[in-house]
């Protein structure tokens, strides 16, 4: 496959259309509240690399975007040329010091974000920059012309967005190596948390699901049986007519919205959930958007990955977040 795109000519149009100047707005009071509390502290140079996924897409690329160039390298493990250029990619992003910062997205496991962003082949990578997507190459590519397209991405975040990139700390150690996770049994405890939450102790079952989860945190029994005592929690003290009212005498009030979604889910109106909490991230902002989104992220766990009502409405939010 042959590189394409190795310029960074669509810049041109992008800065000249308002939602440019609009992301350049923002990046600037992204970067005056950082000041503000002290400035962003220097990462250590393994910090410069990371894996991103569907969940953490909107922290890690397009909120991160506001204050140093992301390039998103979308792979797979069975593309070859994936293997060479990825490593390449790698070393160039602790070579260039903090001036961008490489996200890696495995397309097998994020499709949706492929297809959000057009993707007909990989290696493909893209930069965001102030929150604005721009194509790189497809392909891999030599060096010299990964550099050249580098060092245009850079000129063009510093001279348009104000975007300098972040400090790097070259003695700073990256996250210490996890011990090695235990793995079960866990039956007596599982079988406690469904005796709790079957007599109505949903504060003991939840603690229960998370003394599991606190020696194996990716056990999908527990994280399903721990989403599902805290909805159930959350909506223990709410008068739902109360919560229907403010809900709709109040679209713009974030917290009415999430309680309704919790409502809405409880009574099995499972899309009802999912599109009010969708909507809510389309018009909200901030704090306000990152609440809706992850309220709906946990309600999806409430009722499973693998549901298609879940793969619905995960296309949604990318639709509505990017």
């Amino acid at each position: 496959m042959q590189p394409r795109n190795m310029s960074m000519s669509g810049v041109v149009d992008l800065a000249a259309v308002k939602a440019a100047g609009e992301a350049k707005s923002k990046a600037e009071q992204a970067r005056a509240e950082a000041a503000r509390q002290g400035g962003v502290p220097a990462v250590a140079p393994s910090a410069l690399v990371s894996d991103v996924d569907e969940a953490s897409f909107e922290r890690d690329v397009l909120t991160r975007s506001a204050e140093v160039p992301v390039v998103i390298d979308f792979w797979a493990e069975w593309c070859e040329p994936c293997k060479q250029l990825g490593p390449l990619l790698e070393r160039l992003a602790v070579e260039y010091n903090g001036r961008f910062v490489l996200a890696k997205i495995d397309v097998d496991a994020n499709q949706m974000l492929m297809q959000q962003f057009g993707i007909q082949g990989i290696p493909a990578v893209f930069a965001v920059v102030a929150g604005q997507a721009l194509p790189l190459f497809q392909g891999a590519a030599p060096e010299a012309q990964i550099r050249e397209t580098l060092d245009q991405l850079v000129q063009v975040a510093e001279e348009r967005f104000g975007l300098t990139g972040i400090a790097v700390d070259p003695s700073a150690q990256g996250p210490a190596a996890e011990a090695p996770v235990p793995v079960g049994p866990y039956d007596a405890l599982l079988e406690a948390a469904v005796v709790a939450l079957d007599s109505g102790d949903l504060a003991g079952a939840a603690q229960a699901y998370r003394n599991v989860l606190s020696d194996d945190p990716g056990n999908p029994e527990a994280k399903l049986g721990l989403a599902q005592a805290e909805l159930l929690q959350r909506v223990q003290a709410l008068d739902p007519a109360q919560v229907r009212k403010d809900a709709a005498d109040k679209p713009a009030d974030v917290a009415a919205q999430i309680a309704a979604a919790d409502l809405d889910l409880v009574g099995g109106h499972v899309e009802d959930a999912f599109g009010r909490l969708v909507e809510t991230v389309r018009r909200t902002f901030g704090d306000d958007r990152e609440a809706a989104r992850v309220r709906l992220l946990e309600l999806f766990e409430v009722i499973g990955g693998d549901d298609p009502r879940v793969t619905a409405a995960r296309t949604a939010l990318a639709r509505v977040l990017f």
